[in-house]
């Protein structure tokens, strides 16, 4: 698929069909990933944390969530001074 460029004060633009927008949800942020020889565009990540929710509860259910350090690790933190 070929896009003309349009000029948007003093850059570039390439308009996206409507199919386009549709197809990948893209409503108004995309990423611009520069590469050797491409510029990929891609919906832009909702959220930093987008699937954090769903991993939390997966790791639960799988009894995958124990604390890696004791409390013994952390009351000894507690007790340090900082200089």
């Amino acid at each position: 698929m070929h896009a003309q460029l349009i000029s948007i004060g003093n850059s570039k633009g390439v308009r996206l069909p409507a199919s386009l927008l549709r197809r990948y949800q893209i409503t108004d942020t995309v990423e611009l990933l520069p590469g050797k020889d491409e510029i990929i565009i891609r919906p832009a990540s909702r959220t930093a944390r987008q699937g954090w929710d769903a991993s939390f509860a997966a790791m639960h259910a799988n009894e995958d969530d124990t604390l890696l350090l004791d409390d013994a690790a952390n009351l000894a933190m507690e007790d340090w001074e900082w200089k």
